[in-house]
């Protein structure tokens, strides 16, 4: 017996030992331990199948560190194997824009034509790409009429959302009409999405437009119940504290 325990010991570790910085890295990375993620995947060599991979998975954990130079550095190197692919496009467009909020506005002027161009060219190269669709939106509600902004193109990509995704649609019509103070017409939209998906995403948008516009406590108190009994591992206390 204890030599089939010693046996199995060995198997276990030598399959640990086995795997390659590539897998250890994964794993790691699965488990949100970044640093120990990218440790790993900083050593898949250029020559492996794997090293594209590595790279989206070094740019996303930058990505999560704030640290969007870096990111840009990796999505850098995929757009430039593929560039062509629309979730790369979205990755590099994405970290650009979220870098250009962090500068002032004289400043992150000179980046918006840049970040327009890759998230319209990962939509244009997927039909079906949502988050490519919800930057588009969120850019143009965020951008000034000079540069281009305003909610009629923000509107034309709601459109596009619905046409992918019915539940996105109407949380896009929400933001952008809670976005203009037509509160009325957002909660229409919201309290749609709600009951086509009645996820946490549509109780929280709900919840927000609630507390934002000041709404009668009673309903958002009789919100907060109904998401507490749909998704009760979810912590709502942060909207019990804004509605008291």
């Amino acid at each position: 017996m204890k030599n089939i325990l010693l046996y199995l010991c060995f198997l276990c570790c030598f399959s640990v030992l086995g795997q390659s910085a590539f897998e250890k890295g994964v794993a790691y990375y699965k488990d949100q331990q970044w640093v120990l993620a990218k440790k790993q995947l900083i050593q898949v060599e250029p020559v492996s199948k794997n090293y594209f991979k590595a790279c989206e998975y070094l740019g996303d954990i930058a990505a999560h560190e704030k640290k969007w130079d870096k990111a840009l550095h990796f999505y850098d190197l995929l757009l430039k194997e593929k560039p062509d692919n629309a979730n790369y496009n979205f990755k590099y467009g994405g970290a650009l824009g979220l870098k250009a909020l962090e500068l002032s506005k004289f400043q992150a002027a000179f980046y918006i034509s840049d970040i327009k161009h890759y998230l319209k060219r990962a939509a244009a190269l997927d039909k079906t790409h949502l988050g490519a669709r919800w930057a588009l939106l969120e850019l143009y509600l965020k951008l000034p009429k000079i540069l281009g902004g305003g909610t009629d193109v923000a509107l034309a990509y709601a459109n596009e959302l619905k046409a992918i995704s019915e539940i996105d649609g109407y949380l896009a019509y929400g933001k952008i009409y809670q976005e203009i103070e037509h509160y009325k017409q957002a909660e229409k939209y919201l309290v749609k999405a709600l009951q086509l998906g009645d996820s946490v995403t549509c109780y929280q948008k709900l919840l927000e437009l609630y507390i934002k516009a000041n709404f009668a406590p009673e309903k958002i108190n009789d919100l907060l119940q109904r998401a507490n009994r749909a998704h009760p591992k979810e912590n709502w206390n942060a909207f019990m504290a804004k509605s008291s």
